[in-house]
């Protein structure tokens, strides 16, 4: 006797009955709605009031809960210096520091960055425009081809030097895994943080 004839034979459910019984609950009570002239509503969800601290400036912005930080940064501020690549964590384009810490801003909300500081790429160089090592680095040592990925692979760069994850050219890889380069740069962009790294102990 198969798994669903015996769970019937017991009085049970199986998965096909669940599925079957919850179909026609469902149908059964969106007719009578229907019969009655009801329509769902939904409410539609009040801004959120928060205050970004983004490259040193506060940011006050109305926002949707649900936005991302991402999207605070690109489409309710300006700053499109961070790159929306894969939108799901996987490419690392998105890449940029809360409170010195790499954060993908594609996977955070813009809500639990309120309070924390937020360093973009905009917000890298010096005083004057002056370019901070990392960036100078990467243009030494043609780290970079399309471009499309390079501010998320300067940010985490920074963090991993920072970190004190720039000891050998194997660590570095291992700590700069997460971020992709479709042009295939990596043996450049070992090579670039091992000459900012000294670099950026004078800043």
């Amino acid at each position: 006797m198969s798994d669903s004839s015996s769970a019937r034979a017991r009085g049970g459910f199986s998965r096909r009955n669940f599925l079957s019984t919850t179909m026609a609950s469902t149908m059964t009570l969106s007719v009578l709605n229907k019969a009655r002239g009801e329509t769902a509503r939904v409410a539609p969800r009040q801004p959120l009031a928060l205050t970004l601290t983004v490259n040193g400036q506060d940011r006050r912005l109305a926002l949707d809960g649900r936005t991302s930080l991402l999207d605070a940064l690109r489409e309710h501020i300006g700053l499109t210096g961070t790159k929306k690549g894969c939108d799901h964590g996987q490419c690392g384009a998105c890449t940029v520091l809360m409170d010195g810490k790499r954060v993908l801003s594609c996977l955070t909300l813009a809500a639990m960055a309120q309070g924390r500081e937020i360093t973009t790429i905009e917000g890298l160089a010096g005083g004057g425009g002056a370019l901070h090592p990392m960036q100078q680095a990467f243009i030494d040592h043609d780290a970079f081809q399309c471009g499309y990925c390079t501010p998320g692979q300067i940010m985490s760069a920074v963090a991993c030097v920072s970190e004190g994850h720039a000891g050998s050219d194997a660590e570095i890889r291992e700590y700069m895994s997460g971020n992709l380069c479709r042009c295939a740069c990596y043996p450049n962009i070992v090579d670039a943080i091992n000459d900012a790294k000294p670099k950026m102990k004078e800043i």
